[in-house]
């Protein structure tokens, strides 16, 4: 019984990777249907988030009758509950690939992106796929640091996205307030779906140290500001 418990332990574990890869590789096709006007990839993202909300459901329905049958405690428990926060956070990275992937059926033939910004559209699409895929890295392997990591890559994130508020906001803006809602919700997709992407992260380290990562860098600050004291008066 002890066997097919942590059995279906691990397989709670091999859905949030699945999920992970799926909407990984989601934003990084509805990125490209985006900036080629490609209505077949686009329709194709928006049909294939229906695979993440089943395997949501399903890992769901396997939590809660783990929940019910084994009634887990301390280091399990926390991996029951700790994977259904983790499969919604999930769930909602689907879901903003599917909008990006919408704005580019709303707009075909056109472009929702003007040629000016098609670049840093692409960097956050691209950036977006690899934060996802750190996540799913840091699921299997269950690495504190690389979880870390993350929330520092997360920054070039808010960069981009504030590159994209200074091209609203500069009086040379030629391509309409249509445009610039567009660019404005696409902007605030990306962002989100790497927050989701951090969030993710931040619950393996709560899973495996029992702390959550805001504790722990809270912690490490110090000592990092202690180095760099140590350096400089050298």
């Amino acid at each position: 019984m002890r066997d097919a418990y942590h059995e279906e332990l691990d397989s709670i574990s091999d859905s949030l990777v699945e999920m992970a890869r799926l909407v990984g590789s989601a934003i990084g096709r509805a990125t490209t249907a985006m900036l080629d006007s490609d209505l077949k990839l686009a329709e194709a993202v928006i049909e294939a988030d229906q695979k993440v909300d089943e395997l949501q459901h399903d890992l769901e329905a396997r939590a809660i009758a783990l929940l019910a049958r084994q009634q887990p405690v301390a280091t399990d428990l926390r991996i029951v509950v700790t994977s259904l926060r983790m499969s919604a956070d999930l769930e909602r990275s689907g879901d903003l690939a599917q909008h990006v992937a919408k704005l580019a059926r709303l707009r075909y033939p056109d472009r929702a992106v003007p040629s000016d910004l098609h670049a840093t559209i692409l960097e956050m699409g691209q950036l977006a796929q690899r934060l996802m895929a750190k996540a799913a890295e840091v699921i299997i392997t269950k690495d504190v640091d690389l979880a870390l990591q993350l929330e520092q890559d997360d920054d070039e994130m808010d960069l981009l996205h504030r590159t994209l508020f200074q091209h609203l906001m500069d009086d040379r803006w030629k391509h309409g307030i249509e445009t610039a809602v567009d660019v404005t919700l696409l902007g605030r997709y990306y962002e989100r779906f790497a927050d989701h992407a951090v969030s993710v992260a931040k619950r393996v380290v709560y899973l495996v140290t029992g702390e959550h990562a805001d504790e722990l860098q809270t912690d490490v600050q110090p000592e990092i500001q202690a180095v760099a004291s140590e350096a400089e008066s050298a």
